[in-house]
């Protein structure tokens, strides 16, 4: 940014935008914050809100790192949203459980294991029989599971609605229904044209999700890299007793809720801007989940949603300044990781535009990565 800007337009109101707006308000900036949607009901309505960096560790890529600094900022980011909202939000550190049904699945859980062991992450590396005495549900033909204690989940339902209303809190003016078409520069300003009317602002936040490669930027011919992956979620009324933790497997993850639903996740479908639920995403993950714990055939069927997650040519978010609009600033691409990077995500962007702190972190996730953006 060339200068500190003072009023800040946020177009997107998912998770990532709506934790950017609470931050700028918290640090006292004014922000306009701007969906076609109400808040949290384009990608994120359909997160479990898993926070678990290792479950898909390697040491090779970035998203290792951002993920495990994320989710140390969790515990406060929640204590502050709480608190600055007055709302509740179902947040718990019970760790996770990832299961081997093979014992050639077991090679990777060794792997990562030994990588959180060079990191001295606490896990445990257990068979099957130790893997059912931590999870009565499981199918007994688990071959074993890694447990990690210090992941978690958090309602991502319940912290977007939070976060909405920290930003409102802090003086954020919450704009729905208006769709943008253009972002534009005007002098020493920003203006973002939305089919109800145009809004003016010193700088603008780009965090429309799978939406975000879909907007007329002036004096930029490519369009951000961002294509949506249809993602399907299903909630299931469980019977008998809770699940202790969330649990992953190859085809799927459960995580259980307070209330006793447990969430079943979730495809991962090059579908486009299709939102609809499908007979063969449902079908598939019923058979998944009861393939994991035969329980689950007792449950109810409480319904199946579905989210279009942000993908990326390189999986990773694309985070920082555009290089052609000084005033314009990425936050989008997160993929299946909005939920955990929500809280670094929103730091590194305030961190960079109000004060001028740029993290070294932001150098994995440029834009410039993908030409002049």
């Amino acid at each position: 940014m060339p200068t500190r800007p003072t009023d800040i337009i946020v177009v997107g109101a998912g998770i990532i935008g709506c934790a950017i707006a609470a931050e700028f308000g918290r640090r006292g900036a004014s922000v306009q914050l701007v969906d076609e949607r109400p808040a949290g009901m384009g990608a994120t309505q359909a997160s479990a809100g898993v926070l678990a960096p290792y479950i898909e560790a390697s040491a090779a890529s970035p998203l290792l790192d951002l993920g495990v600094r994320s989710l140390a900022l969790f515990d406060d980011f929640i204590a502050r949203t709480v608190s600055a909202s007055g709302l509740a939000v179902q947040y718990h550190r019970t760790g996770t459980l990832d299961v081997a049904l093979q014992d050639g699945a077991m090679e990777k859980l060794r792997a990562t294991a030994a990588l959180l062991a060079s990191r001295d992450v606490a896990a445990e590396l257990v068979d099957g029989h130790a893997a059912r005495a931590e999870e009565p549900h499981l199918t007994h033909d688990v071959a074993g599971g890694l447990l990690i204690p210090s992941h978690g989940f958090v309602s991502a339902g319940d912290l977007v609605r939070a976060l909405a209303v920290s930003a409102r809190r802090h003086g954020t003016q919450v704009i729905e229904g208006g769709r943008v078409v253009r972002i534009m520069p005007d002098g020493g300003d920003m203006l973002v044209v939305t089919e109800r009317g145009t809004l003016t602002g010193n700088a603008v936040v780009l965090a429309a999700g799978s939406w975000s490669g879909q907007l007329d930027i002036a004096g930029i011919a490519a369009r951000v890299p961002v294509r949506p992956v249809r993602g399907q979620l299903l909630r299931l009324a469980w019977t008998g007793a809770a699940l202790r933790r969330s649990t992953w497997s190859e085809r799927c993850y459960l995580v259980p809720w307070d209330d006793g639903d447990v969430l079943v996740g979730a495809t991962v479908e090059e579908a486009g801007f299709d939102e609809r639920a499908t007979v063969a995403g449902v079908r598939d993950l019923l058979e998944a989940v009861c393939e994991l714990t035969p329980h689950a055939w007792t449950a109810g069927f409480s319904g199946a949603r579905v989210g279009l997650r942000p993908g990326t040519p390189d999986d990773l978010p694309i985070i920082g300044a555009s290089r052609v609009q000084p005033n314009l600033f990425y936050a989008t691409g997160h993929y299946r990781n909005g939920i955990l990077l929500a809280p670094l995500t929103a730091e590194l962007v305030a961190d960079a535009m109000l004060d001028g702190k740029m993290d070294p972190a932001l150098a994995s996730v440029s834009p410039q990565r993908f030409g002049e953006l």
